[in-house]
């Protein structure tokens, strides 16, 4: 027998009518109760708000450039300060000094404080150079007719010996060194004039090897009327160099 106050085979279909009817005490077209639910419709809330992301700190980019630069102007004035420190180096030792005072028109320039003279051994860099004697005044050098050599104005020959005396060969140019003037004129070598004279280890250009000494003749070509007053003399074109009074 059935129940007849049981007679629905799904006890749980009361509780949900079909979809599209209104609830157990809800007529059609009434709107729905408060809190009731709504099929056909999501019951979701509103989408979560997205946490506001913190403000991203822009980084300041000129404090490093201007700090690079700072760094880079550092080191250039370093640089260029130091010259040749590390590579030269500029001593003289006492001996036969025939320096003159400044001043004279056979000595050196004017307001130049005293240098070492002749026969006296002096130090640029990795080079020892001892200055033996001045040749001024002459119109050409050289004994062989092809090779003569005619001056502009005057040839004046430089003689020196110049040692190396680091453990290392170390190269020699005659060109790197510079001969001055009573009016602080600077004069460059002439490599064809050297050549044409002759009788100089190294003309142009050569190696020394570590404790060897050499004979060198620097030709220059002034001025008849000019007067040679002093000589510097560099290990290399980068090095700070040591002057030498010639009178």
């Amino acid at each position: 027998m059935t129940d007849p106050q049981n007679h629905n085979p799904n006890p749980h279909a009361s509780q949900q009518p079909p979809y599209g009817q209104p609830y157990q005490g809800q007529q059609y077209g009434q709107p729905p109760q408060p809190g009731a639910p709504q099929y056909g419709a999501p019951q979701y809330g509103a989408p979560p708000q997205p946490y506001p992301s913190p403000a991203v700190k822009k980084k300041k980019k000129w404090p490093w450039v201007i700090g690079g630069l700072l760094v880079l102007l550092i080191i250039v004035i370093a640089a260029t300060s130091g010259g040749g420190s590390d590579e030269s180096s500029n001593t003289a030792e006492s001996g036969n000094s025939n320096s003159s005072e400044a001043g004279g028109s056979d000595g050196a320039p004017d307001g130049e404080e005293s240098a070492p003279g002749l026969n006296t051994k002096v130090r640029d860099g990795k080079f020892e150079f001892v200055v033996t004697g001045v040749e001024p005044g002459l119109t050409s050098v050289g004994d062989n007719p092809y090779l003569t050599e005619q001056a502009q104005g005057q040839f004046v020959i430089v003689s020196m010996t110049v040692t190396n005396t680091s453990n290392e060969p170390k190269s020699f140019s005659p060109s790197d060194q510079k001969l001055f003037d009573n009016k602080r004129r600077s004069f460059e070598p002439s490599s064809t004039a050297q050549i044409a004279l002759g009788g100089s280890d190294i003309p142009v250009w050569d190696n020394i090897n570590p404790g060897n000494a050499v004979e060198v003749k620097v030709v220059y070509d002034m001025p008849k009327d000019a007067v040679p007053a002093s000589i510097e003399l560099h290990d290399s074109v980068f090095s700070d160099g040591v002057k030498v009074t010639l009178s």
